[in-house]
């Protein structure tokens, strides 16, 4: 199953100050990846080209990275996501766009897994991202409160997780 998934903030910002933001991603200041209600993005080295790492059970290398203006992340797991995400800052003619974009193929048990468990997750985490973007230029956050649904399997998830079997996936 072919998935396209876009999530577009416009910002009264420059955007340089934009690309400043996303130039901190996974770093010890990171101002844009909402990590107090989602899993930390980690990576095994400092933000750059060949990077390995993600944030629970999604795992990806950055495949490509331009300072203050893009990074492209390639999914190595979980298996069944054949793709990447990516954030990037356009410059408009007033402000500036931040967006997170995400191109893959599913197969598999990926496919009912994208559909009904990782996507209402990952839209809600990227608006939140979106909303730590604006919070960080002083713009109002725009963000909707998490659905029942989302409210619900991230229940489930944080159960799992206190159980131990977050993201090594192991039964006990």
């Amino acid at each position: 199953m072919h998935v396209r998934n876009i999530h577009s903030r416009d910002f009264d910002a420059e955007p340089e100050m934009l690309g400043t933001l996303l130039d901190t991603l996974a770093g010890p200041d990171d101002r844009i990846w909402p990590a107090t209600n989602w899993p930390k993005m980690r990576f095994d080295r400092p933000l750059s080209v060949g990077a390995r790492g993600g944030h629970g059970p999604i795992r990806y290398d950055v495949e490509s990275y331009e300072s203050g203006r893009s990074i492209v992340f390639r999914f190595t797991a979980p298996r069944g996501f054949d793709g990447t995400h990516s954030f990037f800052v356009e410059r408009l003619t007033k402000g500036a766009r931040l967006t997170h974009l995400l191109v893959m193929e599913t197969s598999g048990r990926a496919m009912f897994s994208w559909a009904f468990i990782f996507r209402p997750l990952h839209d809600a985490l990227v608006e939140e991202a979106l909303d730590r973007a604006a919070e960080a230029v002083g713009e109002a956050l725009a963000a909707p409160p998490w659905s029942l649904y989302v409210r619900m399997l991230r229940a489930i998830v944080t159960r799992r997780r206190a159980r131990g079997e977050g993201s090594r996936g192991t039964r006990r």
